[in-house]
């Protein structure tokens, strides 16, 4: 059941039968039985022309505790940012070596970057993912070297002693940049949320136009939205 319903990506609205079975390897009989399963469990949604994910899926998704005592944390000192900006605001988590974003508000000036909530993208190409790297735990840096710095954008940093350095210098300054490294003509920059350990959990940032965006200026406002959501979070532990 899960195999079929991971076959779905970014951008289907529905699949059919058959293409469900080409995706999974699920033959067309067993894929039927299990659909009409979670059909019952409003997991999934039959149309006329194939199936969809079910609003089911979607309320089991906002029970996960540890987002959503992020997303409560993080409310309005993402909101402040926006406000105060008008560009393009994520909060992003490690898993394995990428970082998925759990919030974002688009921006109204900026340019369209391709991230999504619940999407995903390599950590060491992002200003959220360099903070987390930056100011997490050794394993974390360790598994992605291990996994090799794949290049998505020409500016995409492909050598761990150019990593390692520029990890050196975030964590003396307190926020990540990312120039052009995900994306042709995008910068951001971040800062990470940090536990009772000060060991990154999440990390917030702004994205815009790299010839508009000026990280110096929006630095402060980024990190300081990020030491508050640390301390909520402290406290709430406390």
């Amino acid at each position: 059941m899960l195999t079929l319903l991971t076959a779905f990506r970014p951008g289907d609205a529905e699949l059919t039968l058959a293409e469900l079975h080409r995706r999974t390897g699920i033959a067309k009989p067993t894929a039927h039985r299990l659909l009409a399963e979670l059909d019952g469990w409003d997991v999934i949604e039959r149309t006329p022309t194939g199936i969809r994910l079910g609003m089911r899926l979607f309320e089991l998704g906002q029970l996960v505790p540890r987002q959503r005592g992020l997303l409560e944390a993080a409310a309005p000192f993402l909101t402040d940012l926006f406000e105060a900006t008008h560009e393009t605001v994520h909060l992003a988590v490690p898993d394995g070596v990428e970082v998925v974003y759990v919030q974002k508000l688009d921006g109204r000036r900026g340019p369209r970057v391709p991230s999504r909530v619940g999407g995903r993208m390599p950590m060491h190409c992002t200003g959220v993912g360099k903070a987390l790297l930056a100011f997490g735990p050794s394993e974390r840096l360790a598994a992605v070297l291990d996994a090799g710095l794949t290049r998505i954008a020409p500016r995409t940093i492909i050598t761990p002693g150019r990593l390692n350095a520029e990890l050196v210098a975030i964590r003396e300054s307190g926020v990540a940049l990312e120039r052009e490294e995900s994306g042709a003509g995008v910068t951001c920059v971040a800062a990470p949320v940090l536990d009772v350990d000060g060991a990154a959990v999440a990390a917030i940032s702004i994205t815009g136009w790299v010839n508009r965006l000026d990280p110096d200026r929006l630095a402060p406002a980024v990190r300081t939205a990020a030491l508050g959501v640390s301390r909520v979070l402290r406290g709430r532990r406390d």
